[in-house]
């Protein structure tokens, strides 16, 4: 069985909502869409207070190279343009609406026949899914756009998809695969069109053998696309692991894919990149899954952009008496709320809630030198010297022993036995680091 060869970990998988349904969540009373959900450049409001707004309509526009349109998610009346908390615990400018229905901008396509063949050129392809504000679904939110440009003098051999689905808890990209699988194959041929190359590879881990068959199955349709089973291990999902488990390619330090002649995509991508260039419909909803042991039913739903988790988790009966914490994204890499107003956006892929007894750290203590930490990096680095050196600030020691190339999957910080801050500590030295590095060119 496929996988990459240097570090990983297997956590306990907790698929609690694997067979569960996508189900649509009701309208919120109000969405808090966000003009920074993407990586690069915040988008600029082209709405303001009173402006009336309908479903996927553009409310800001993105008009640096990294960057992504933003779209209504629903109809109402604009309340105000204002910072709201997020995730990340940081207050972002948001534009509000307040709803006052589900009425959609003309030209898009709310029908959900199949529609397979697409005549657009690669450069219409390309702006179209710009044009839809379409970024990566995986969780990095890169603007997809950017991926489907190839640079010149670079060449695109492989289109890699992403059906790993890694991080424990998480059950989005399973169950829209078992449930969009067909558009999933159609949005896959349309970025390899775009992107002009002749191979295509779905990787799966081996725990979703129901998606495998069903991919598979419809992969027969399509010879170009291939479908591979792959060992169960974190991060696999990862771009750089993704292309070493599949075609034994590895990608340079501070390289990207392209490098290596791959672009990598995610199957919730797929499925965007489909809606978008066939139906012309913009990125204002996505798969989110809501989960945890304590949960009676632990469920995905498709859910508007700017939706509050709160309304999420009353979705499943509120939170349980014993809620230790809630977490946005998987356990490994995402981030503990402590607002639960905060709003779902284009990267959130699902809300976990933790038991009191399952929250708590381990108890930090002294190193004892075990070595784990290097044994299971999948970037082959040394988190604990790292650790170290970002503690002490020592930036050009950080920036020699390749920093800038941690993932931050938090391997290091779950397999640790003496409950280091490996992962903390770390992000703090990569921040400072990378701001060294931007000092020298200013």
């Amino acid at each position: 069985m496929k996988t990459f060869k240097i570090g990983g970990v297997h956590p306990p998988e907790n698929k609690f909502s694997e067979k569960q349904p996508i189900e649509t969540l009701p309208l919120p009373k109000t969405v808090y869409i966000p003009l920074s959900q993407h990586l690069g450049v915040p988008a600029k409001p082209v709405v303001a207070k009173g402006d009336k707004v309908k479903a996927g309509q553009l409310i800001a526009k993105g008009e640096a190279f990294i960057s992504a349109n933003i779209h209504a998610s629903a109809s109402g009346t604009v309340a105000k343009v204002d910072a709201v908390m997020d995730t990340t615990g940081y207050r972002k400018t948001c534009i509000i609406i307040n709803v006052e229905g589900d009425e959609w901008e003309e030209g898009i396509d709310l029908d959900t026949s199949l529609i397979k063949e697409c005549s657009l050129s690669p450069k219409e392809i390309v702006d179209k899914v710009n044009e839809k504000g379409i970024v990566g679904m995986g969780g990095a939110t890169f603007p997809s756009h950017v991926k489907l440009m190839v640079p010149k003098g670079k060449k695109a051999e492989y289109l890699i998809i992403n059906g790993v689905e890694c991080e424990p808890y998480l059950t989005a990209d399973h169950r829209l695969m078992m449930e969009k699988g067909e558009e999933i194959m159609v949005g896959i041929s349309i970025q390899m069109k775009a992107l002009e190359v002749e191979k295509a590879i779905i990787g799966i881990e081996n725990n979703k053998p129901d998606a495998i068959r069903h991919m598979t199955d419809l992969a027969k349709n399509y010879p170009q696309i291939n479908v591979e089973p792959l060992e169960v291990k974190y991060p696999q999902g990862a771009e750089k692991q993704l292309i070493k488990a599949l075609i034994n390619r590895e990608v340079p330090s501070g390289k990207l894919p392209i490098e290596v002649g791959c672009v990598v995509h995610n199957v919730g991508t797929s499925f965007a990149v489909y809606e978008a260039v066939q139906k012309n419909k913009p990125l204002l909803e996505r798969v989110v899954t809501i989960t945890g042991s304590i949960l009676e039913k632990p469920s995905n739903f498709m859910v508007r952009i700017g939706t509050p988790v709160n309304d999420l988790i009353e979705a499943v009966g509120g939170l349980p008496e014993n809620t230790g914490k809630v977490v946005s994204g998987g356990p490994m890499m995402g981030k503990a709320l402590n607002d639960l107003n905060v709003p779902v956006t284009k990267g959130t892929s699902g809300i976990i809630i933790f038991s009191q007894q399952e929250a708590p750290r381990v108890p930090v203590q002294n190193c004892i030198r075990c070595s784990k930490c290097l044994t299971i990096c999948p970037m082959g680095l040394e988190p604990y010297l790292l650790a170290i050196l970002s503690d002490k600030k020592r930036l050009e020691e950080c920036e020699e022993e390749r920093i800038l190339d941690c993932m931050e999957c938090g391997s290091c910080l779950y397999i640790c036995p003496s409950g280091r801050p490996l992962l903390d500590q770390i992000r703090v030295g990569k921040n400072l680091t990378s701001q060294m590095i931007r000092s020298r060119s200013n």
